[in-house]
């Protein structure tokens, strides 16, 4: 997966990073007297409304994520009797949940997220409940100190003065920010950053001694970093395509509403997709589709590249003619036609009834063998490694189309002259013939 450095970096601060920074300078700045009150009702507000978002939008890992929080510190409180963490089971709890905590957020990281059906849930249940025994039995009357490993010393225990976190837990703490940093930089998605950002605020709620004031406000404040990654997450699925990452109808139609002369629209279609899906199945043809939104997404000439429709996509170039763009078309064009990815020998089965697949796949041989069927998929196209390639329609207002919908038009008027020419080019809006691309040989 390839890094897009502006929608990284934008996913990487907002909206995590921006919330817990202004959390940190609202609680260690002095800038606000928050009453004990006044935080509780935000602790219980935030995990109570986090845990029905959740709840609603079938987001089982953040769902786990919140029960996690909730039930690490309600057991420090508990073990604790509400006072400062010094020794006894309070101690003891304290080094056993910051040890697990970072682990558990690794666990949710990694794991996929399957809704909340039974299957799904059972494991992490079952994790949370072993855990849970697990400091019971630390933790129980009379024990005074932790179990060794808890609180073993890699460094010189001096180098630690700033903390009461052991050494351990701080290492699980470390790796756990590294994994969710990395993920997020691979993925970009708004859960991994409601982990990561929740992560360093459950570790600003351990440095505060747990069970403060402000430690119970870096707790509710963990939680809320959680929630608003499902508001996030359901923002990003109503603007950005899934499969491609680029942004879809929605954004494209709010994005037309901002275009003003000159501008110049235009349509990318990808050729013979059907016959791609029909001969090595759907999940080839994602690939596909994925990999020529991958081009797209970095074509040159300050176009911005959305998802319209099935194998269907627009570039939006404001403030740029079509000559000016046609150019960089034809690049984009010739570098999709350049691509190589590899497909499996076999057709797809999916999920289907026993024996479906072969019935499918018998259909397709027969209609293939087909007297007169004509042979739509490219030349380049086999087993080993396939070749794509795209016809493009391009148009700009003008005296006669001066609204946003007839220049659309003349894009597709204009790309379907391409495909009739024989695809593989690129056509500008009132032409006759092709006057940019000549295909090329693979």
């Amino acid at each position: 997966m390839e890094l897009r450095s502006t929608g990284t970096l934008k996913s990487l601060f907002v909206p995590g990073g921006v919330l817990l920074l202004v959390a940190v300078i609202l609680l260690s700045g002095g800038f606000l007297s928050i009453s004990a009150a006044a935080v509780d009702f935000y602790y219980y507000l935030v995990f109570a409304g986090g845990i029905l978002l959740s709840w609603r939008f079938h987001s089982s890992r953040v769902l786990f994520a919140l029960i996690m929080l909730l039930l690490g510190h309600r057991a420090i409180e508990f073990f604790s009797a509400g006072r400062a963490i010094a020794i006894g089971p309070g101690r003891i709890a304290f080094e056993a949940i910051a040890f697990l905590l970072p682990i558990n957020f690794i666990v949710l990281s990694l794991g996929h997220e399957r809704g909340l059906s039974i299957p799904a849930v059972t494991p992490r249940l079952v994790l949370l409940f072993l855990e849970s025994v697990f400091v019971a039995v630390l933790c129980r009357p009379g024990e005074m100190t932790g179990p060794a490993f808890l609180h073993v010393a890699f460094l010189h225990r001096s180098l630690f003065h700033w903390t009461k976190i052991p050494q351990l837990a701080l290492l699980a703490f470390a790796a756990a920010f590294v994994v969710l940093l990395v993920r997020l930089l691979l993925y970009g998605k708004p859960l991994e950053s409601g982990l990561l950002w929740s992560l360093v605020a459950t570790f600003l709620g351990l440095q505060a001694n747990a069970v403060d004031r402000i430690a119970i406000a870096y707790w509710a404040t963990a939680g809320l970093l959680l929630a608003a990654s499902i508001i996030e997450n359901t923002y990003v699925l109503a603007y950005h395509d899934e499969l491609t990452s680029l942004p879809a109808r929605r954004a494209f139609n709010e994005a037309l509403l901002r275009l003003e002369a000159p501008y110049s629209i235009a349509v990318v279609d990808i050729d013979h997709f059907k016959s791609f899906n029909d001969t090595y199945g759907h999940d080839t043809g994602d690939q596909v589709l994925s990999m020529v939104a991958s081009r797209l997404s970095r074509v040159s000439g300050g176009g911005e590249a959305f998802r319209v429709g099935g194998e269907e996509f627009s570039i939006l170039f404001a403030g740029k003619s079509m000559k000016e763009v046609v150019p960089h078309l034809d690049s984009l064009r010739s570098v999709i036609q350049e691509s190589r990815f590899q497909v499996r020998s076999t057709p797809e089965r999916r999920s289907a009834p026993r024996g479906a697949g072969r019935r499918m796949e018998d259909k397709q041989s027969t209609a293939r063998r087909k007297p007169g069927r004509p042979r739509s998929l490219p030349a380049e196209a086999s087993l080993s490694g396939l070749s794509v390639t795209v016809s493009i329609g391009v148009a700009e207002p003008g005296p006669k189309m001066r609204e946003v919908e007839q220049v659309i038009q003349a894009a597709d008027k204009a790309l379907y002259r391409a495909k009739k020419a024989g695809r593989n080019r690129v056509e500008t809006s009132g032409e006759s013939r092709s006057r940019a691309a000549k295909r090329s040989i693979a």
